[in-house]
């Protein structure tokens, strides 16, 4: 198994004519993902990979029963993009896309859940179920089929860790970034969720920064709810308050987004923390999963 996707996942890549899409695209068929369309308007007929392009999504899934689709559409477009993802009734969409309006977001988030559709990103380097399907840009070198489930809102952070595991012979079943943020539907908890309740998931990694709320309500859920190994990395000790580092949600605004705050509250839960990747590998050889 594995979380969100699978080996059996149709995709749909928007702005496959592109430079990055196209580029991505073949590094994705390349690992095995069944990408079965692209879209981007105006260049219809084409085929990029030998994959059609279609001018519209809408036409895309008149021909093919669609999963998933991943976005590499410029931000400004990203919203009319989306929306036409939603409307053809694709129930996951990847928006790989940095610097989109947070009002833009608020509406895709909004609309796709009355539509039925869950939105990863933006700013997400994707997800990827090593050995199965591939929505992301993550390195292929990094990657190794396993059961350790990954979830992170950045994706530099996501690659160190998953080099440091496959660099010990430790594989991943699902590595899945979230996005910077500060807007996200599928949060840290959802994807807890589906990790307690993926049963090739063995332990979960959990890489967290400072700004938001997120991972104390992570912290509480684990509690409640989880009964597998958790081992959790918080970036941003040394972060001065007030100061944005890096992603539109790493803003320390109060006590509880401080890294502090959230690694005793992680701690609390019965996380296992540690303090950089290379920790990582000897936790879980501790734990034996």
């Amino acid at each position: 198994m594995a979380i969100l996707i699978n080996q059996h996942t149709n995709v749909l890549v928007q702005g496959i004519t592109g430079s990055v899409g196209s580029f991505q695209t073949n590094i994705m068929k390349g690992h095995g993902t069944k990408v079965l369309a692209g879209v981007t308007p105006g260049k219809g007929g084409k085929t990029v990979h030998n994959i059609p392009v279609f001018d519209f999504v809408q036409e895309a899934a008149q021909h093919f029963q669609l999963d998933a689709a991943i976005s590499f559409v410029p931000a400004r477009f990203v919203k009319d993009a989306a929306i036409e993802v939603i409307d053809a009734g694709i129930p996951l969409l990847v928006i790989s896309s940095e610097g989109v309006p947070d009002w833009d977001m608020l509406m895709i988030v909004e609309y796709a859940k009355r539509k039925g559709t869950r939105i990863l990103g933006p700013d997400t380097p994707g997800l990827v179920s090593p050995g199965k399907c591939k929505l992301s840009v993550h390195p292929e070198q990094v990657l190794l089929e396993g059961n350790i489930g990954i979830l992170s809102k950045s994706g530099a952070l996501s690659y160190e860790v998953c080099k440091a595991l496959t660099e010990n012979g430790i594989g991943q079943s699902t590595v899945v970034g979230i996005g910077g943020g500060p807007i996200w539907d599928i949060t840290q908890t959802d994807i807890l969720e589906l990790f307690q309740n993926d049963d090739e998931t063995r332990a979960i990694i959990l890489l967290g920064e400072v700004g938001g709320k997120m991972e104390v309500e992570a912290a509480k859920f684990i509690k409640e709810n989880l009964d597998k190994p958790v081992i959790a990395l918080i970036v941003g000790r040394m972060a001065p308050q007030g100061a944005q580092m890096g992603h539109a949600g790493a803003i320390i605004k109060e006590n509880e987004s401080t890294a502090g705050y959230k690694i005793n509250k992680l701690r609390e839960a019965g996380v296992l923390i540690v303090k950089n990747p290379m920790e990582i590998p000897e936790v879980i050889n501790g734990i034996g999963v």
